[in-house]
């Protein structure tokens, strides 16, 4: 897979600005994404390299930590919680539903274990700061329909 130097250079100014903190693959990880939107598997030989790690370890992080993503995400990203409290008032269905709805569009679903409503589950999150509370499969398709007019 051939190297975007956009990306190169991102990676590798997250890397001189945090190899040397002490558990520095997490910040760095955690930076990288917050930079590119996910983690290019082209990186990973890099970071290893750094951080003298293997690959598998580096890999072995970034899939463990269900946060990270190795492909980019869609022009926003909803979040549905998936803990026990949403659970218990529907959200297991929203969440199908939502996978079914986001899955041939422009957004990317994901699942999440626990907003911080978990008295007015089931919730979801649009983009990093926009929560929702109570949320059925009708309201649900409302946010979406008004995220997807205001392109």
């Amino acid at each position: 897979m051939e190297k975007l130097p956009a990306v190169e250079d991102a990676v590798e100014s997250v890397l001189a600005a945090n190899s040397t903190l002490p558990g520095a693959l997490l910040p760095i990880l955690h930076e990288v994404q917050e930079t590119l939107g996910y983690i290019p598997p082209e990186s990973v030989p890099r970071i290893a390299k750094a951080l003298n790690l293997s690959r598998a370890e580096v890999h072995g992080v970034i899939t463990y930590y269900q946060h990270f993503r190795q492909t980019p995400p869609g022009r926003h990203v909803v979040r549905v919680c998936c803990a026990e409290a949403c659970q218990a008032v529907g959200g297991e269905a929203l969440a199908e539903h939502a996978r079914t709805r986001l899955e041939a569009g422009e957004l990317s679903f994901e699942p999440v274990y626990c907003l911080g409503l978990c008295a007015c589950g089931p919730a979801i999150q649009i983009d990093e700061t926009s929560l929702h509370a109570r949320v059925t499969p009708k309201s649900f398709d409302a946010l979406i329909d008004a995220l997807e007019a205001a392109r």
